[in-house]
């Protein structure tokens, strides 16, 4: 059991991962804490569940469709609300969840919910690691949320634009008088965010079934991961994404799974009080703010 609860363990913090990146590295390059990333994630589903049944798509490119109409939603968010009211902070968090609120409360409106609602796994097999039997799905979101870990750094410190998001991220005033336009760094930041919650919701929703209240419980763990691991740190994230991906398994595993949620939950509350900045956060922290 105790084996088989590690490789679950490792699984589900890849999962976390995934989930989160998306939304730490919006906030890490604009500041913006998109709070509407659970409903994009959702969002991207259904539109591939739409690709799939409706339009009649191969699976690839209903999915290949959804992650692009999705990256296009993000842009269009911040294009004609969030650049209006940027740098307010308050103002950005309610304007998103607002935006999130009525995308998911469409699509209850509209009737998508039920267990029809599904996506099909990549590969219907099973193996055995260790004497463990593990999905291929699993296997394969493990390998894909390598690769976008990888690739993320590899974009941020070998390419051009990644480099402007660096840039950014580190120092707006200076990054503007070396020509690096903010509000397009901005706009395409909050569009990749968008897209990696849709590339998230891709290869994770086959586990499951879609549903619009799935959208809230993806915004929690996505906020969990950030705020454990702090807000823009993409390392901090990572780790965050381990210390809570096992606390939850091990606690579904030995105690419930009722109370695999509050562990997310306590864990911000724990952080919050000991070092408010997160593990690897560089806010200030509360001595050095009064």
């Amino acid at each position: 059991m105790l084996l088989g609860t590690i490789v679950y363990a490792f699984v589900n913090s890849i999962i976390l991962a995934l989930m989160a990146i998306g939304f730490n590295l919006t906030f890490g390059i604009s500041g913006v804490a998109n709070f509407a990333y659970g409903a994009l994630y959702i969002f991207s589903a259904y539109a591939t569940w739409m690709g799939l049944n409706l339009v009649g798509m191969p699976y690839p490119v209903a999915a290949a469709v959804s992650i692009l109409l999705t990256m296009l939603a993000g842009a269009l968010m911040y294009r004609f609300i969030l650049l209006r009211v940027r740098g307010q902070a308050l103002s950005e968090v309610i304007a998103t969840f607002g935006i999130g609120l009525a995308i998911l409360e469409i699509f209850r409106y509209l009737g998508f919910v039920g267990f029809e609602y599904n996506l099909p796994v990549f590969v219907d097999d099973s193996v055995v690691l260790a004497g463990v039997f593990i999905d291929v799905q699993r296997l394969l979101i493990v390998i894909i949320g390598s690769v976008v870990i990888l690739g993320l750094w590899w974009f941020t410190h070998h390419t051009r634009l990644g480099l402007a998001f660096r840039g950014i991220a580190q120092d707006e005033r200076t990054a503007l008088t070396l020509g690096i336009d903010s509000d397009r760094i901005a706009l395409l930041s909050v569009s990749l965010g968008a897209g990696l919650a849709a590339l998230a919701a891709t290869v994770i929703i086959p586990l499951g079934s879609i549903a619009p209240g799935d959208g809230y419980e993806v915004l929690i763990k996505a906020l969990a991961v950030c705020i454990i691991g702090g807000l823009g740190s993409t390392g901090g994230t990572i780790v965050a994404s381990f210390v809570i991906g096992f606390a939850e398994r091990f606690t579904d595993t030995y105690i419930s799974s009722h109370w695999t949620m509050i562990v997310s939950l306590a864990a911000i509350l724990v952080v919050l009080t000991l070092k408010p900045s997160g593990l690897f956060g560089k806010q200030k922290e509360l001595e050095e703010r009064i």
